[in-house]
Formats: C-alpha cells, structure tokens, sequence
C-alpha cells in the first residue's frame, strides 16, 4: 500500500504518474492486436518476463537523445557548479565531460570520436551512468529513449534494428538483436570542479546542444532524497537500504558491489573478484572512484547506481564489506 509519502514523492515526478497510465493503454493495444507491442515496440521474443517491462510515460523519443552533440572549452562553461557531476570519457587523447545536469532530461547521447563511436546513458531512476561502444551487431547503431523501463531501468533501443537494450542488463532483451551485448567502457565520474582540473583542456558537453531546455531545473527534484525507488523492482536483498550508492563491477562474469558510504575515503583496497586482483580507490571529496587492474593498471568499467537497481540486475552479487 502506499503511503502519503509515497504518493506526495509521486507527485513531484509526473513522468511517472503518466507512466502508470500509459501501462494500462499498452497492454490493451496487445490484447487488440494479438500482437505483444509496447510504444511500438514488438517485444514478442523479449528475453525477459513481459510483465516487467513498464511503460515510464513518454513515448519513444518522448525524452530526446542528443545525437549532434555540441562542445565547449571548460573555460566557457557558466551553467554548471562546483558539486555538479560529470561523466568523463577518455579515447586517443581526448577527453569529454558529460554533466549530470544535462543528461538527467536526454538520458541518452550519441557521441563520437574520430573513428570511436560510443554511447553515453543515464537512467536518473536507478542514477546510472553507463558508456558502451555504438558499434555491436555488425554495424555502428543510433540509440534512443524508448520510453520503457525494465527493472526500473532504461530501456533504450536502437534506430537501426529497433530492438530494445537494457542499460543495466547490458544487451538487447526484444527484437531483431535480442542477446546481443552491449560493450560496456570504462568512464570516470566526479565533480565539476574536479573534473575541470584534471582536464583544463577537455570538452563538456554544451547546454545548446538542444533547443527549448531549462538546463536548471531538475524533473526529478526530491527523489535522490526518498528512501524507495520510484518503481519497485520484483526482487530485493535488504543487505543495505534501497537507495543506497553502490559502486558495480563485473569481472569475468562475476559481479561486486561496494557501498560507497562504507568505502575507506582516499584510500585504496585491492580485491580479487572473478579471479582478477583489482584497486578500488575513492575520493570523497571529488566523489571520484577508480577501479583497476593491478598487474596492468588498466581501467575497468565500473558504475555508480542505487543498491535497489543493481541487485534487481544481479541478484547474485558479491557486497563488500569493510572487514574484507
């Protein structure tokens, strides 16, 4: 049952009051058809329980990806401050900064460098910020926002073959690529302020890259501060709060979480998981973490969602705790 609470926290998310209708006029649209369609979409050979994918209230492309992306120098940037956050990808010797601010109304950017096509995604209902590469099933794919959740997550799909992908899952769930993986990439994620002193010549994404957007206002105001998820997920582990930050990896197939509260600040800790030996280092104050290889120093993708949205993904996960 809901409580007060739940439904004032509700109210401040209208995406989500909508999204409930919406369910209720796609499943009717099935039965009608006799064919198992949701915003378009045919998820008739989905790899996952039908029932669980969710409508979040737009359309496809009702939240509209960033596809030409436009970039400024650090210096010229007036629309962020020093707390904001930013997800940083690095390739041949250039960097871009992806703010939160920015991403949390698009979910999804197109981007490019020089012959590296990539992905950037962020579901602000699970606070995932995940980088994969554009090229997977033979060809290099535009990706936009369906307008459907699965296990309270993005589900994104692809303009080519229009096959949904799960941003967690990490793979196409229905359509024409259904099973196919996604490349997931190593990104950095910290401060503005950060951000800006480590890369004084990087670029960050502009706030012109669309039109008609109010980069200072936030859809999802007061929801990092409830204690629940938006859309509860089938599955949950009570192993720490719902909305806790974790920090997510996978090694060999073998998937960890780190409770980010727990983490020994600016300090690192070195782990074996899927028999790799790993560092994992935190920088409370810039909110930066790292994660590598230790024989090698390579960076391995990592990243930062609630506790509710990643053991949903895996419930078999492995959680730290400090007396590892």
């Amino acid at each position: 049952m809901r409580t007060e609470t739940d439904l004032m926290h509700a109210r401040r998310i209208p995406l989500l009051l909508a999204g409930s209708l919406f369910l209720g006029f796609s499943l009717r649209s099935e039965a009608q058809n006799g064919t198992k369609t949701l915003n378009g979409f045919n998820i008739s050979n989905a790899l996952v329980p039908v029932g669980e994918i969710r409508s979040g209230g737009p359309p496809r492309d009702g939240i509209p990806s960033i596809d030409r992306p436009d970039f400024l120098r650090p210096r010229q940037v007036n629309y962020l401050t020093d707390d904001d956050l930013v997800v940083g990808v690095t390739f041949d010797g250039k960097t871009r900064a992806y703010p939160l601010r920015i991403l949390v109304q698009h979910e999804i950017v197109n981007d490019q460098i020089g012959q590296f096509a990539f992905l950037v995604t962020y579901c602000p209902l699970c606070g995932a910020a995940m980088v994969f590469d554009r090229s997977t099933g033979g060809r290099t794919r535009s990706f936009g926002v369906s307008g459907l959740l699965y296990l309270s997550d993005v589900l994104m799909y692809d303009r080519e073959s229009e096959s949904l992908f799960s941003q967690l899952g990490m793979k196409a769930v229905a359509g024409p690529l259904a099973g196919t993986m996604l490349e997931w990439l190593p990104s950095e994620h910290m401060t503005w302020k950060a951000w800006r002193q480590r890369y004084p010549n990087g670029e960050v994404l502009s706030n012109r890259s669309a039109r008609n957007r109010d980069y200072t206002k936030n859809p999802y105001e007061g929801y990092d501060q409830s204690p629940n998820a938006a859309v509860a997920v089938p599955f949950y582990r009570s192993d720490l709060p719902q909305k806790s930050w974790i920090l997510g990896v996978i090694v060999a197939g073998q998937a960890k979480a780190y409770a980010v509260a727990q983490l020994p600040p600016n300090q690192t800790i070195t782990e074996i998981v899927g028999g790799q030996e790993i560092e994992i280092a935190y920088d409370s104050n810039s909110r930066r973490t790292v994660v590598v290889r230790s024989d090698t120093g390579e960076a391995i993708p990592s990243v930062m969602a609630y506790w509710f949205a990643w053991q949903a993904f895996y419930p078999e996960t492995a959680l730290w705790k400090p007396q590892d």
